[in-house]
């Protein structure tokens, strides 16, 4: 903590073994080294204080004449009388263990008494001094009136391996157990990793007081220290030199605890010091005079001479930013702390008992204290600091023109719009993101303050996250929407013969330019190209992506809502891929976004669902095959060749009604390409479009969804060149009979996730594995009635080549195959499933691979 002026021309520093121990960087080469830390280790270590007396010689001198000892790594002086003062100087040295070589004089800096308050039996004390593993030392106290009682303190802080003796357990106090148990306020900065007492081996056996907690249980501000070590460490030692740092102030100085909340090595590992909780506002011995409105960080280790290592700033950076941010403060701003006495500064500032004064938020211990600690090289450095952290006091400011707290609730009808706030200058942020249920929905600049986007029925999350230049990030407090957004039921399907509605290339439906990274288009579909401008609740559109110029991936959704992290399309430079999506239809119209590189996007129709004209109901059908040219099922064996057509008997056929089918759904794969093609399906008895609903190359088997209109009860299939396999599974059909169930627009929701463990255990599924979801009953779908979902599934982080079946669960696996895929892709596709016991199983043939589901909707009776 305080570093006597003048300190820094005696001290000595003693060398360690492998000579690498000054490096700024991490931990040294070679062999472990005394006190190093014990991956095996669990449980306090058993360490021990050797004290020896320091003898008086007469004339204001006393000594500990030069001896060996035990091993030890950490050595102060004491007295009886903490008030006593001490005019002249007091140096110590001591011998290594491991060259045998004596320190220089080290001179030792009294600590203000009182430091953590009036305690009984208090000493007085030097600060505790690292000097590395020795076996030997040497006192001169020299100069004025000596206090009575003088002892030199040497601690063994243990060597790890060497477990607590006689049953004394690594038990917290009851008072500490009690008060943690409601956790600290959420920051806006994330907590970095913080080695615990737990887990540097505390021995919570010394500490049987509890923590005591700040008056106004609020951090104001961070005091940064260095603990002024004269012996430079290994960072496999710096467990045990926190292990020594409290054992010295807890049985030399007397105090409730460790001082220090925080510890930090010069490799950025960050220590809990004292004990209450990292999230909780923590009394500490630090500041004299500033304790109750602060919190503490310390460096291990001198930097008069030399400054902190990056590692070390980053890691005072973190800890600084996590604490500041739990109390809506600004590393780089100022604060109003009152002084606890009346004291005179480093730089000769006084202050008075009860006056309010003036400090940076981040601050040296010198700012409050007369000391040169942090150190005249570390210092200069807490300004970098200070610019280092997170974008601070960031907050919502208004949720739809309201003024918002944290954590208020607040209405909607779908539509949202958010501003915020934040402390941090515009120059310093790149982006902010606007984030609903944890996914950004709408990203600004950083000179943005406002969003707006649309939402889903139901209840959201709503945050604002800013990313700085440099890369760190800080996301407000969260608010609660809840939107109801009229949801339309009874929605009936409408087959449209395949139009084309949008073409980037040539400027249909929407402007003629490739859609850029981050960029959306928006498409009306409502009102436009002979579909109804009122009613229409859902579309179903067969979307190609086109001349890409990255690996990316598309997103569609309703226009008007936030859009979701599914992707309905995933893209790689050079190649066309198209996907089915049935997207719902909230403002009339359908985004489209593309998240990198640029790429040409068209959308077909093939019909859409209406809540107000008359319309097809749905009939869960299948899965079942209808058509496989290897092996001539509903068509001729044979592969179909260059621009050929095979045409398959859909009504009347299979079980399926002669009459009144309107339209099929039909899982379509493509096998045993022999050249780049595509495949067009198509009704029967209709002219062709220019959509196509496969895109594939020479060895691969690529599988689709098709909506496709029933007009003379059959249904084409188009190969473009080459030749290739065609194999068609149903689920289901339309009908024109009321009797079938109805479509409900629902989401985009995600209701299944691997990676997460959301909707099934947190695990991929490996080969011939199967994972089942709760569809009915769950996610507010209803419990019954459900005859069918349609999900988006994508299948990511594959090991192998592999397919993945989605079907009824409670009914036998059809051989039917929905995603096809090698290692490393990621790939969507649409499956409609109908549901029998209300789930849905997903099966993987082979390797392991991450699954995720989205709802779009449903069918109900």
């Amino acid at each position: 903590m305080a570093t006597a002026l003048g300190v820094a021309a005696v001290l000595g520093f003693q060398g360690m073994a492998d000579g690498t121990e000054g490096s700024a960087g991490g931990k040294g080469p070679g062999e472990a080294k005394a006190f190093s830390a014990d991956a095996e280790q669990t449980g306090p270590v058993d360490g021990e204080t050797y004290t020896l007396a320091v003898k008086p010689k007469g004339k204001g001198e006393a000594v500990v004449s030069q001896q060996g000892t035990d091993l030890f790594g950490l050595l102060g002086v004491s007295w009886t009388d903490p008030a006593a003062k001490v005019t002249g100087t007091i140096e110590a040295r001591s011998r290594s263990a491991e060259t045998g070589k004596w320190s220089r004089w080290i001179a030792l800096d009294p600590v203000r008494p009182g430091l953590d308050g009036k305690r009984p039996g208090e000493h007085g004390a030097t600060e505790p001094v690292w000097v590395g593993p020795s076996n030997g030392a040497e006192v001169r106290v020299k100069g004025g009136e000596l206090p009575a009682g003088l002892e030199l303190k040497l601690v063994d802080p243990g060597t790890a391996g060497s477990a607590k003796k006689k049953g004394r357990l690594n038990a917290d106090p009851a008072a500490f157990a009690t008060t943690t148990a409601t956790p600290g306020p959420a920051s806006t900065a994330p907590q970095p990793k913080v080695v615990t007492r737990a887990e540097w081996n505390a021995d919570e056996s010394m500490n049987s007081e509890g923590p005591i907690y700040l008056p106004g249980s609020k951090i104001k501000a961070v005091f940064v220290h260095h603990t002024a070590d004269a012996a430079a460490y290994d960072c496999s030692q710096s467990e045990a030199i926190v292990r020594a740092i409290h054992k010295f102030h807890v049985e030399t100085n007397k105090w409730r605890d460790l001082g220090y909340n925080f510890l930090v090595d010069k490799c950025g590992t960050i220590f809990e010091g004292r004990q209450g909780g990292i999230d909780q506002p923590v009394m500490g011995a630090h500041t004299y005079g500033w304790n109750s409105e602060s919190t503490s960080v310390a460096v291990l280790g001198d930097y008069t001479a030399s400054g902190v290592s990056d590692a070390a700033r980053e890691a005072v950076s973190q800890i600084a930013a996590y604490k500041l941010g739990q109390y809506d403060g600004d590393m780089n701003g100022t604060t109003q702390l009152v002084a606890g006495v009346d004291q005179t500064n480093y730089f000769h500032t006084s202050f008075k008992a009860g006056t309010a004064y003036t400090f940076k938020t981040v601050s040296g211990h010198r700012d409050g204290y007369n000391t040169e600690c942090p150190g005249d090289s570390f210092y200069p450095q807490l300004d970098s600091i200070r610019t280092s952290g997170p974008a601070a006091r960031l907050k919502i400011a208004t949720v739809n023109g309201t003024a918002a707290e944290p954590n208020g609730s607040y209405k909607s009808t779908g539509a949202l719009s958010v501003d915020w706030s934040t402390s941090t200058d515009s120059g310093r942020i790149s982006k902010f993101d606007l984030l609903v249920d944890g996914v950004s929905a709408v990203s600004t600049s950083g000179a943005g303050r406002t969003a707006s986007t649309g939402l889903s029925n139901g209840t959201h999350k709503v945050q604002v996250q800013a990313t700085t230049a440099n890369g760190k990030v800080s996301t407000s407090l969260p608010v609660t929407v809840v939107a109801t957004v009229p949801v339309s039921h009874d929605a009936k399907f409408v087959p449209v013969a395949p139009k084309r509605l949008m073409d980037t290339r040539i400027g249909l439906g929407v402007p003629q330019a490739k859609v850029g990274p981050q960029k959306v288009v928006t498409l009306p579909v409502a009102g436009a190209n002979g579909i109804p401008g009122a009613g229409v609740t859902a579309v179903i559109l067969n979307v190609t992506a086109t001349n890409p110029t990255g690996n990316s991936f598309v997103s569609v959704y309703p226009s008007g809502t936030a859009r979701s992290s599914a992707s309905n399309l995933n893209v790689t430079p050079g190649l066309t891929i198209p996907n089915l999506v049935v997207v719902p239809v909230v403002d009339g119209k359908v985004s489209f976004y593309n998240n990198d590189g640029t790429v040409d996007l068209i959308a077909d129709i093939t019909g859409y669902f209406t809540s107000a004209d008359a319309g097809s109901t749905h009939v869960s059908f299948g899965p079942k095959r209808l058509m496989d040219t290897r092996a001539g099922l509903g068509v001729r064996q044979a592969k179909v060749g260059p621009q050929g057509v095979v045409t398959l008997q859909v009504a009347g056929a299979n079980g399926i009604p002669a009459s009144g089918v309107t339209a099929v759904i039909l899982n379509v794969t493509a096998t045993n390409p022999t050249g780049n093609s595509y495949v067009a399906v198509y009704p029967s008895g209709t002219t062709r479009s220019s959509a196509s609903n496969l895109n594939f190359t020479p060895g691969k088997t690529i599988p689709n969804l098709v909506v496709v209109p029933v007009v003379d009860g059959k249904v084409s299939f188009y190969n473009n060149d080459g030749t290739v396999d065609l194999i068609a599974d149903i689920t289901g059909y339309f009908t024109s009979a009321d009797t079938g169930a109805t479509h409900v627009s629902f989401g985009p929701k995600r209701l299944m996730d691997t990676r997460a463990g959301l909707g099934v255990r947190q695990a991929k599924v490996g080969a011939q594995g199967v994972v089942t979801l709760q569809v009915a009953g769950a996610n507010g779908i209803p419990a019954t009635g459900v005859t069918a979902v349609i999900l988006n599934v994508t299948a990511t982080n594959p090991t192998g080549n592999s397919y993945v079946a989605v079907y009824p669960s409670g009914t036998t696996r059809s051989s039917a195959s929905n995603l096809n895929f090698s290692p490393g892709q990621t790939i969507p596709n649409l499956v409609v499933v109908p549901v029998v016991d209300g789930k849905v199983s997903f099966y993987n043939n082979d390797g392991s691979v991450d699954l995720i589901a989205d709802i779009t909707g449903y069918f109900a009776k």
